[in-house]
């Protein structure tokens, strides 16, 4: 009767999940068409109003405006931007990177695959940009805005061949912004003002990184995509939905800050767009800041901006200057440390989301990546990672391996102490709390090596699945991406019928290292001691077909990770129960033994 209860709960439990994989499919709400066109316009949308300390451009006079309305403007002129990392341009009308493409990086495997394109031009379906600009704090004087076409000297940008922009206000104020371009993916931008007026001036100079798009995010619990930040010395990191939030309750302000230091901008699974100071000494308000136009999620607008706590005031004959960085690009871990020690950005390696395991996941990275440059396949470096950890935890889990092999022993014993005391369970408990201490057994040391386990393999997942280096990396055979799950499907019998089972439900997802793993889990179920209680022992029979179920879906690395611990661990248990039934039978016997 019990063992048909055990199998109508699992059956029923399997049920449930597959209407529900099946019921959240078809009703997951389609994501909202993006706008094809987006006009640009004079004023910025993303921000309410503008005060002295909010880094929003003012507009243009409104002669300007209506005459920009009543005839068509020229196409805005650019300058090219390239090093061997990026390709892109400056749009000169708003002074914007508005299109930047990342040469080494490709969409998919497919060697014809389209380049990453992480920043993209106001009229795209997808704008996302940074820009650089000037809030007129007195009220009176001119500053640039998103119309404003500058003047560009050099090009293109490139390392070691920096670009100015200048713009004119007629007032007699000059406005500069030199931009330079490392080898990599950082850009330096100096903003100056000139005075030649008669009398002061007050500006807010700011640098803002600007997303007129609600982005597509993966949308895994662990992964944090949207806002992030060191600001102040710690990790400040809001995703879009909180933004949204918080910013309709503070007058589209969801955070802000003053920050000496630090960095902030918008980071997506493998991709980052920040701005920082120039110096790490340098004291900035950075903010982050959600509006609406138009409605629905076609009208979001993110921004992430720094700008000088208070306006700053240039006297006639005077000038001055605010110098900031742009990060965009991919968030490769060496990359980040070489910025974080060269150009003291305070924790730029944890624009990666290593999470609250930081201390275990990026060492982890580090041990799999140094072994990579050794061998050259990270699926290797896995293999040889793991032979290391369970090396370095074998004397613990050796002591837990012989107290399961001693208490598969001691089974015929512990079952006569249950039929002998079945009328009388605490009886029974006694008399094997007895046997455990007359035969030195610890039943629950069994547990140690799945509790040890746990962290190292929660450590792996996230060095796997967070960072860019696993991305697109190869094994052997059929498997192209070790960040990605094992293609083939047991249900079509790996290729063989022509459908895709996962159409109807993610648990269909049964690939090959999938099966293996499972296979694994088995035969280490079967050298360990079953739980005394009976419906537990049927529950541990099934838990190799819930795992490999469960982790299906998962990256392929993490899964040929645990069929190789899963191995390892069997041929030390193995050789462990060997040894001691060599011992056992030469204790019986009278003289020295052993396994052989």
């Amino acid at each position: 009767m019990d063992q048909k209860r055990l199998f109508a709960a699992i059956a029923l439990s399997i049920g449930i999940l597959l209407i529900f994989d099946v019921w959240n499919r078809t009703n997951t709400p389609p994501t909202p068409p993006r706008p094809q066109q987006q006009q640009a316009q004079t004023t910025t949308p993303a921000v309410p109003a503008p005060s002295a300390g909010t880094p929003t451009p003012a507009t243009g006079a409104p002669g300007e405006q209506a005459a920009a309305a009543a005839a068509p403007r020229p196409a805005a002129a650019r300058v090219a931007i390239e090093n061997p990392r990026v390709a892109g341009s400056i749009n000169l009308r708003g002074a914007r990177i508005d299109d930047l493409v990342l040469t080494t990086y490709r969409e998919t495997l497919a060697p014809n695959s389209p380049q990453v394109r992480l920043l993209d031009r106001r009229d795209s379906a997808s704008p996302y940009f940074a820009q650089w600009g000037w809030t007129a704090a007195d009220g009176r004087t001119r500053v640039p805005d998103n119309e404003t076409d500058w003047t560009a000297t050099g090009g293109p940008l490139a390392p070691g061949r920096p670009v100015t922009l200048t713009w004119d206000n007629g007032q007699g104020q000059v406005f500069e912004i030199v931009f330079s371009l490392d080898d990599q993916y950082m850009v330096t931008a100096e903003q100056r003002v000139r005075n030649s007026g008669s009398e002061p001036v007050s500006v807010l100079p700011w640098a803002r990184v600007r997303r007129e798009h609600t982005p597509q995010t993966a949308g895994f619990y662990i992964l944090h995509e949207g806002f992030t930040g060191v600001i102040g010395g710690r990790l400040h990191e809001v995703t879009y939905k909180d933004a949204q939030t918080e910013a309709a309750r503070r007058s589209g302000v969801a955070f802000e800050q003053e920050t000496t230091g630090g960095w902030a901008g918008f980071t997506d699974k493998y991709w980052l767009a920040a701005i920082m100071p120039a110096g790490p000494d340098q004291t900035l308000r950075a903010s982050y800041r959600h509006a609406n136009e138009g409605g629905g999620a076609a009208g979001d607008r993110w921004q992430v901006d720094m700008a000088t706590p208070a306006p700053v005031t240039v006297a006639p004959g005077a000038s001055t200057q605010m110098g900031t960085r742009l990060f965009a690009g991919a968030k490769e871990v060496h990359l980040l440390d070489s910025y974080m020690a060269r150009l003291n950005i305070t924790d730029f390696d944890k624009a990666i989301d290593f999470g609250w395991f930081y201390f275990l996941v990026k060492p982890f990275f580090l041990a799999l990546d140094w072994i990579f440059r050794l061998t050259g396949n990270f699926g290797v470096a896995i293999l040889i990672f793991t032979v290391l950890i369970k090396a370095a935890f074998f004397p613990l889990a050796n002591k837990a391996y012989h107290s399961m092999a001693r208490m598969k022993a001691l089974a015929p014993k512990m079952t006569e102490i249950k039929e002998r005391y079945k009328e009388d369970p605490q009886k029974a408990q006694s008399e094997m709390m007895a046997l455990y201490r007359t035969e030195k057994v610890n039943p629950a040391s069994g547990c140690l090596p799945i509790l040890i386990q746990i962290p190292v393999f929660f450590a792996l997942y996230k060095a796997l699945f967070v960072t860019i280096e696993m991305r697109h990396q190869p094994f052997f055979g059929w498997i192209h991406d070790l960040s990605a799950p094992d293609p083939t499907n047991l249900f079509n019998l790996f290729g063989l019928l022509p459908f895709q089972p996962e159409q109807w439900s993610h648990f269909l997802h049964m690939p090959a290292w999938a099966v293996i793993m499972g296979i694994t889990m088995f035969v280490q179920q079967k050298l360990n001691p079953p739980p005394p209680d009976p419906i537990q022992a049927k529950i541990f029979q099934w838990m190799p077909i819930i795992f490999t179920f469960m982790l299906a879906s998962f990256p392929a690395g993490l899964i040929i990770y645990w069929a190789w611990n899963n191995t390892l661990s069997v041929a030390q248990q193995y050789y462990i129960m060997r040894h001691d039934r060599a011992a056992a039978k030469a204790a019986k016997s009278g003289t020295p033994g052993k396994a052989k």
